[in-house]
């Protein structure tokens, strides 16, 4: 029996989101991923005696916009506070962050589930100061004999959002992951590199009895950088948790690391309450006061999230799923509205931008914004196709040959000798010529056979390299063998 045959799953996750900045929270070195370690560092975000925090206003301006996009209420007063513990990473020995008085509060966010949409909450987002990195001598803390320290990390700025605990499945909390990461990812808050440790997840996770009862203890995992990493945690977490419980011991609230390599999540330390953490108010920062002309001119810059923009795509007659697949990239999706602008038909777009294009630039281990094919330059190819210049099945060839030279689809056909042919004239005498060569068939058709005509088309396609309008040709044969 698995765990959900017992028990149900109460999970809420903290999501921690390294926002787009130049420079840091409180200092002016520089956000850049990667550099040489402890370069990108100051006496600010080393915590040295004597210096003195000031507040990157950009970073307020990403997070009331997160807060927007995220449906929250966006705080009048807020103030920044020191979360007290001892740890490598941690050079001050604090991380300044908010504790009781958050940016954002009371959001939410909707998920596709089996059994429809469903509201997940939103407690809290609010701003803070990320730590440094461990350097570990082995695969993970937990195998390693020594661990270096580089601080170049520390002080990015980060925004941590705090979800209720209202998913109820692998499956829902897998779908609120991905639905958060789109809308950061779309309202720029974030490049949401999760390889590069961009956006990283804590799982809140724990099991009550089928149908109701106490919640149970939960364990957190940390630092979870992919959504396939989550989903394989908590079908390991969930089933620890489950034979525990099976065997009349008792889950401990603690904190836990999930060793990738092993497929297994492993004790790291006795779980804080917030108590532990000693917070008080951040003397060295004053409290933020956001009037309401601050928020609405964010507000002003909010760009079309992903709901919306799903939902015009089917209104243009996109089926819910194609306009799912365009949207759940938002490169994708830009590059699909900028080719929409030259090219009128978007089931025709999007059945190349998610097919043919799309193969392309996964062969080639490239993004949409990378691609050697500009939106218009597939628009111009899917015209000539509606024109019938040329063949749905010479597309592809054009299509190929502009990804590898950047050229035109006219350059290409022109040189090629591709253009199709729909000239009727052109067309006539190698239609009679293939009707004489195989008057059988002409017979056949004429007997009321109508699959024969699939057989002379492919003679005339034959006869013309591929180049005749096949639906021209299926026409004109009916016409002249009638």
């Amino acid at each position: 029996m698995g765990w959900n045959d017992t028990y149900d799953m109460v999970c809420g996750v903290e999501v921690h989101v390294e926002m787009a900045t130049k420079t840091k929270i409180f200092c002016g070195c520089t956000t850049e991923f990667g550099g040489e370690e402890n370069t990108h560092v100051c006496p600010v975000c080393l915590g040295l005696p004597g210096v003195l925090p000031v507040l990157n206003r950009e970073v307020v301006n990403l997070a009331i916009k997160a807060g927007l996009a995220l449906n929250c209420q966006i705080a009048e007063y807020s103030k920044f506070d020191r979360k007290n513990y001892y740890y490598p990473d941690l050079p001050k020995n604090y991380q300044t962050s908010q504790y009781d008085l958050p940016v954002c509060q009371d959001g939410w966010i909707e998920i596709e589930t089996s059994g429809g949409m469903k509201r997940i909450g939103i407690i809290r987002a609010h701003m803070e100061e990320d730590a440094g990195k461990l350097v570990h001598s082995g695969e993970t803390i937990t195998t390693s004999a020594s661990s270096n320290v580089d601080y170049n990390r520390t002080g990015v700025p980060l925004l941590e959002i705090v979800s209720a605990p209202d998913m109820n499945s692998i499956d829902e909390v897998i779908a609120y992951l991905e639905s958060l990461v789109q809308i950061i990812d779309y309202a720029a808050i974030s490049d949401c590199r999760m390889e590069q440790g961009s956006v990283r997840f804590d799982i809140n996770v724990s099991l009550k009895p089928h149908g109701g009862g106490e919640l149970g203890i939960r364990t957190e995992i940390k630092n979870l950088n992919s959504f396939s990493s989550v989903r394989r945690c908590l079908e390991y977490e969930l089933e620890r948790q489950a034979d525990v419980l099976d065997e009349g011991g008792a889950v401990i609230q603690e904190t836990r690391t999930w060793d990738e390599g092993r497929g297994m999540t492993l004790s790291l330390r006795s779980k804080e309450e917030a108590h532990d953490y000693r917070y008080f108010p951040e003397p060295d920062l004053m409290p933020i006061v956001i009037d309401r002309e601050w928020v609405e001119n964010i507000r002003q810059t909010l760009p079309e999230l992903p709901a919306a923009r799903r939902a015009r795509l089917v209104s243009l007659g996109l089926s819910a799923y194609d306009a799912g697949v365009i949207t759940a990239s938002r490169e994708m999706a830009v590059y699909f509205d900028q080719a929409l602008r030259h090219f009128a038909d978007p089931k025709m777009l999007a059945n190349w931008v998610t097919g043919d294009l799309s193969a392309l630039l996964k062969a080639n281990n490239a993004a949409f914004a990378a691609s050697p094919v500009a939106p218009e330059g597939l628009a111009e190819m899917l015209s000539m196709i509606a024109g019938g210049e040329i063949s749905g099945k010479m597309a592809k060839e054009v299509l190929q040959e502009m990804y590898a030279t950047g050229k035109t689809a006219g350059e290409i056909v022109q040189a090629k000798g591709l253009a199709q042919i729909s000239d009727e004239g052109a067309l006539t005498r190698i239609i009679e010529n293939v009707l004489a060569a195989n008057p059988k068939s002409v017979e056949e058709f004429k007997a009321g056979k109508d699959k024969v005509i699939g057989f002379l088309v492919g003679q005339v396609m034959k006869e013309t390299k591929g180049q005749a309008n096949p639906g021209l040709v299926n026409k004109m044969l009916k016409d002249m063998m009638s």
